[in-house]
C-alpha cells in the first residue's frame, strides 16, 4: 500500500526573498517622504502667497494716502493735485492685472477704481457731499485690504511675528490712517455748521477720535509684540525708531482733537497733528511691509532648503536599501553555490583497518607445530 507523499508549498527562492524585504522598506519609506513633500509644498506655497499679498498690500498703500489727502482738500474746498492719486492708482493696477487673479481680487479693484475715476473729475463744490462721496471710497479700500489679506493668507500666518507684522500693516494702519483723515474732516465741517446741527456732529467726532486712535494704539501693540516674540534681530532696530516717531504723532492728534469743555473741537490743530501722523505712517508703512516680506523670503528658503533635504535623504535611503538587497541576494548565491559544489563533490571510500595477523600484513609471523 503506498502512501501519498504530502505537497510542499514552494518556498521563496533565495534571489526573491531579499528583493521582497527591499520592496517592505521601500513602501513606507515612499509613503513617508510622499507626506513630508506635500506638506512641504503647501507651506511653502502659502508663504508664496503671502508675499504676493505683502506687495499688493504695498501698491495699497500709496493710494490710501492720496486718497486721504484727496478728502481733506474736497473738505476743505481746495482743488488738490491729483497727480499723486493717479500715480498710485496706476501702480496698483499694474500689481492688480499681474496677481490680481491670484489674490481674487479682480472685482473689488474694478469696482473701486472706477469710484476713484469718479471721485477725480468731481469737482469741491459741496464739502458736505464730498466727505459722504469720500466716505463710501475709503470703505471700498478698506474692504480690498481685508480681501487681499484674506486671500493671500496673510490673516493665517503660524508665525507670531509674521502675524502681528501683518495685522499692523495690513489692517490697523490703514484703518487708522482713513479715520484720522475723517476725524480731521469732520472737525472741519463741524465748525462751520449751525449751532443746531453741531450736535450730532460732536458725537460722530468722539466716535471718529476712538476709530482714529483704537487702530493706531493697537498698532504699536502689534509692532512691539512682533518685535519680542521675533527671533530676527534686524526686526526691533528697523521698527522701533519709525514707530516711536508715529506713536509720538498719535499722541499729539489725541490731544489735539480732544474736546473742550463746550465739546467743541478746534480744527486747525487737529489737521495740523493729522499730517504729522499721516507723515509718520507713510515712513513707517514701508518698512513694515519690508520686514514682513523679508521674514516671508526667509521662510520659503528654508522650505526649499527642507525640500532638497527629504530629496537627499530619500536618495540616500534607496542607494542604502539597494546595496542591501543587492547583499542579500550575493549571500543567497553564494549559500547556493556552496550547496551545488557539495553535492557534487565525489565521495571517498572509508579507510580500511588491517586487523594484527591478519595474512598478508606485514610483521607476521607463522609459528610451527
Amino acid at each position: 500500500m503506498s502512501v501519498p507523499a504530502s505537497r510542499v508549498r514552494p518556498r521563496p527562492t533565495g534571489r526573491a526573498l531579499p528583493l521582497l524585504l527591499v520592496v517592505a522598506l521601500l513602501a513606507p519609506l515612499g509613503v513617508l517622504f510622499q507626506q513630508t513633500w506635500r506638506l512641504t509644498d503647501d507651506d511653502r506655497s502659502h508663504a508664496a502667497r503671502e508675499r504676493s499679498g505683502v506687495e499688493y498690500l504695498r501698491a495699497l498703500g500709496p493710494v490710501t494716502a492720496a486718497l486721504v489727502d484727496a478728502q481733506s482738500a474736497a473738505v476743505a474746498g481746495r482743488s488738490a493735485s491729483g497727480t499723486a492719486l493717479t500715480e498710485a492708482v496706476e501702480t496698483a493696477a499694474a500689481v492688480d492685472a499681474r496677481i490680481g487673479d491670484e489674490l481674487r481680487s479682480r472685482e473689488r479693484w474694478a469696482g473701486l477704481r472706477a469710484k476713484l475715476e469718479a471721485l477725480r473729475d468731481r469737482a469741491p463744490t459741496d464739502p458736505e457731499a464730498a466727505f459722504g462721496a469720500y466716505g463710501e471710497v475709503t470703505d471700498l479700500l478698506l474692504d480690498l485690504h481685508r480681501k487681499v489679506r484674506e486671500s493671500s493668507g496673510l490673516v493665517r500666518d503660524p508665525e507670531s511675528d509674521s502675524f502681528f507684522l501683518q495685522d499692523a500693516v495690513g489692517r490697523q494702519l490703514p484703518e487708522a490712517m482713513v479715520a484720522a483723515g475723517r476725524l480731521t474732516d469732520l472737525a472741519t465741517l463741524a465748525a462751520r455748521r449751525s449751532t443746531d446741527d453741531r450736535a450730532p456732529a460732536l458725537a460722530d467726532l468722539a466716535a471718529l477720535r476712538v476709530a482714529a486712535l483704537g487702530p493706531a494704539g493697537t498698532l504699536v501693540d502689534d509692532l512691539r509684540a512682533a518685535v519680542d516674540s521675533s527671533e530676527s534681530t534686524d526686526l526691533g532696530g528697523s521698527v522701533l525708531t519709525p514707530l516711536d516717531t508715529y506713536q509720538r504723532a498719535v499722541e499729539a492728534l489725541a490731544a489735539a482733537s480732544a474736546p473742550t469743555r463746550a465739546g467743541a473741537v478746534d480744527p486747525a490743530p487737529v489737521a495740523g497733528a493729522r499730517l504729522d501722523a499721516h507723515a509718520a505712517a507713510e515712513q513707517l508703512q514701508p518698512v513694515i511691509l519690508a520686514e514682513l516680506d523679508a521674514l516671508l523670503a526667509a521662510r520659503v528658503d528654508r522650505l526649499d532648503r527642507d525640500r532638497w533635504l527629504a530629496v537627499g535623504a530619500a536618495v540616500v535611503a534607496v542607494l542604502l536599501l539597494a546595496t542591501l538587497g543587492w547583499m542579500l541576494v550575493a549571500a543567497a548565491r553564494r549559500g547556493r553555490r556552496r550547496a551545488a559544489e557539495g553535492r557534487q563533490a565525489p565521495r571517498e571510500d572509508p579507510p580500511r583497518t588491517v586487523r594484527a595477523g591478519h595474512p598478508g600484513t606485514r610483521g607476521h609471523r607463522r609459528f610451527s607445530p
